[in-house]
């Protein structure tokens, strides 16, 4: 059951601290994410300040306290992919199945809709067998959502003195067509449409 009690806002680069809070443990005690070593405050700050510059980065707020976070970044840097995004999402660890990811995600998928972004891809860590570092589960989630497995690299990661694999998945939200709008910068966009 999703909490009503959820506001999803724009994130700043002062919510840096807040944020690293939330993602500091999936990179010290899990592979979801293959970086090593926890950022700092102004590098995690200056991330988000990156992000801001073209796409949105979005965090959930419960009580005055950020608990989840999602952004989308370029899927690849040349031209032809500019309609192609790449996304991430975190939530507190203790919060996840609160429907606090959905509410995220969707809020981010009408923002990029309104970028003119058509497709989003996920890169997923994947283990061949669920461990105490990694499970399925961010694959389940995004499954729900409407995205699909288009691939997968095995053995492509190392942590914890293992190797795990890494799936692409991805979800269509806007029609193709032989002429698609102009992506537009994410600042750009009417408030009201940024988050629905």
């Amino acid at each position: 059951m999703e909490n009503t009690e959820i506001r999803i806002r724009t994130a700043g680069p002062g919510d840096a601290e807040e944020l690293l809070q939330i993602y500091a443990p999936y990179v010290e005690r899990t592979a979801v994410t293959f970086e090593y070593e926890v950022p700092g405050v102004l590098e995690f700050a200056a991330r988000i300040r990156h992000t801001l510059e073209r796409y949105p980065y979005l965090a959930a707020e419960l009580d005055g306290r950020l608990v989840g976070y999602a952004y989308a970044g370029p899927f690849h840097e040349r031209a032809a992919y500019d309609w192609a995004v790449e996304t991430s999402i975190y939530v507190e660890k203790n919060r996840r199945g609160e429907g606090i990811g959905r509410q995220l995600y969707d809020a981010l998928e009408k923002a990029l809709l309104a970028q003119h972004i058509l497709n989003l891809n996920a890169c997923i860590a994947y283990p061949e067998k669920e461990d105490e570092y990694l499970t399925r589960d961010s694959v389940r989630f995004h499954d729900r959502l409407g995205y699909r497995t288009v691939g997968e690299f095995h053995q492509c990661g190392y942590k914890f003195g293992r190797w795990y694999n890494m799936v692409w998945m991805e979800k269509h939200i806007g029609e193709h067509t032989a002429a698609p709008l102009p992506v537009v910068p994410f600042a750009a966009i009417d408030s009201e449409e940024r988050l629905g």
